[in-house]
């Protein structure tokens, strides 16, 4: 009597998103994507949370931190004085200068704490979210992270440095390189989560 052939696994391909079936391949070797040669995991097996645990809880603590010190410094007939990004959303916003303190406010207070709060919460998985609920966080979390980034600090500097004019001299402070650091690491968090962990335990 014949002896049935186990069924290959179905994987899609990241770059072309073709459908195929890829066979367990031996050490040394990998799979290719038959369409455009791109590679293609072959097991089960989904990336460890521990690392993008790791950089969303690096990038919590260092986030109080680019909030607490000066993003700029400005230098006025001899005397110094250094703003934070909250300080400077507030002065924006009395100011007059609605839109861009509302949006540096959301890009940069509310959005940042917020994707890497979901983050942690994705990576404790069952502990805290059921399975539906972390697909739509995870989704979410994608959407948000196009918006949580530097530019947007750096479009209010700008904003502050030609509407100050020669009047001041406005440098960047160490809170724009703990901003950085809190942007950066909530990216590694992003591109080294595995969303094929939300649901690994059902494809076993």
């Amino acid at each position: 009597m014949r002896t049935a052939q186990p069924t290959l696994p179905l994987r899609t391909c990241h770059s072309c998103g073709l459908l195929q079936r890829i066979p367990i391949c031996a050490h040394g070797y990998e799979a290719r994507c038959s369409r455009c040669r791109s590679r293609v995991r072959s097991d089960s097996r989904v990336r460890s949370l521990a690392w993008p645990a790791a950089f969303s809880l690096a990038a919590l603590i260092l986030f109080p931190v680019a909030m607490a010190l000066p993003v700029l410094v400005l230098h006025k007939l001899g005397h110094a004085r250094e703003t934070t990004i909250w300080q400077g959303v507030v002065e924006l916003l009395s100011d007059g200068h609605i839109a861009v303190g509302l949006i540096v406010l959301v890009c940069s207070v509310i959005i940042p704490p917020g994707k890497l709060i979901a983050m942690l919460l994705l990576c404790g998985r069952d502990r805290f979210l059921e399975r539906r609920h972390q697909a739509v966080t995870y989704r979410i979390v994608d959407w948000l992270g196009r918006w949580g980034m530097i530019d947007v600090l750096l479009v209010a500097i700008l904003v502050a440095a030609v509407k100050l004019g020669s009047w001041v001299d406005v440098t960047p402070g160490p809170g724009i390189v703990a901003f950085a650091g809190v942007v950066i690491l909530s990216m590694l968090a992003s591109a080294a989560f595995d969303p094929a962990a939300i649901w690994e335990d059902q494809s076993e």
